[in-house]
């Protein structure tokens, strides 16, 4: 017997190609905190970031999503900056 692991209904392109987008963000995000020198704050920090991305992961409404790629990636962009920052 063989178990699809496809969902029950399938994505447009346009729902596909969000989700990719909001993955690359959770990964990019995930290799930033790996970065984070002290362990305390990169488990605070990746414990977080599970946190939120779990917490939105059933979001449907599309103004919703864009605005939280938009916080996600600002997010990202000021922790890159911090650490680059604390190695100069």
């Amino acid at each position: 017997m063989t178990v699809s692991r496809l969902p029950s209904a399938a994505l447009s392109l346009k729902q596909f190609l969000q989700r990719q987008k909001v993955l690359g963000i959770y990964r990019n995000m995930l290799r930033t905190i790996r970065q984070v020198p002290d362990e305390a704050d990169r488990k605070y920090l990746r414990n977080w970031a599970r946190d939120e991305f779990q917490t939105n992961k059933n979001a449907t409404d599309e103004d919703a999503i864009r605005m939280m790629i938009t916080q996600a990636t600002n997010h990202l962009e000021v922790l890159q900056k911090s650490l680059a920052l604390a190695r100069s």
